[in-house]
């Protein structure tokens, strides 16, 4: 064993997508509803593309700033799973972003990004695969977790 995290679970990474998912569904109603705000306020007949790039924006603010600095968001705190690069170090923001980017693709093509770490030899999604990311467990008594 070379010291270096375990990687996550397959379940516990697919809970934690769920409760992911239940979090990331509050945030965009939240951007939505700022959306509209500015919209109405700035009497847009049509604000559909404002509120897809606010939404956008807000999504992907909310991923980067917490995979680039602790590398963890409130559901992979709560399942205990972190993450890292493949050298271990945090992501950088265009890491950050580039993942997120190929996980929306993965996940909206048929979830061929769950279905391709069914088959992939250490278990990682595509879109990890891709950005030289990993998804690790977090020790219990990690002090950073």
């Amino acid at each position: 064993m070379t010291g270096s995290p375990e990687t996550a679970g397959f379940g516990r990474r697919m809970l934690c997508l769920i409760y992911e998912i239940l979090l990331l569904t509050a945030v965009v109603l939240m951007a939505s509803g700022i959306a509209t705000w500015i919209g109405r306020a700035a009497e847009l007949p049509e604000a559909r593309g404002l509120t897809q790039f606010i939404v956008t924006a807000i999504c992907a603010g909310y991923f980067a700033i917490q995979w680039c600095g602790r590398g963890q968001t409130l559901p992979m705190k709560t399942w205990r799973i972190r993450l890292q690069t493949i050298s271990g170090h945090c992501l950088t923001p265009r890491q950050a972003l580039l993942r997120m980017a190929l996980a929306t693709i993965g996940y909206l093509a048929l979830g061929m990004s769950i279905l391709w770490a069914l088959l992939d030899q250490d278990r990682q999604f595509l879109h990890d695969r891709l950005c030289g990311t990993r998804l690790v467990t977090v020790a219990a008594t990690d002090p950073t977790h």
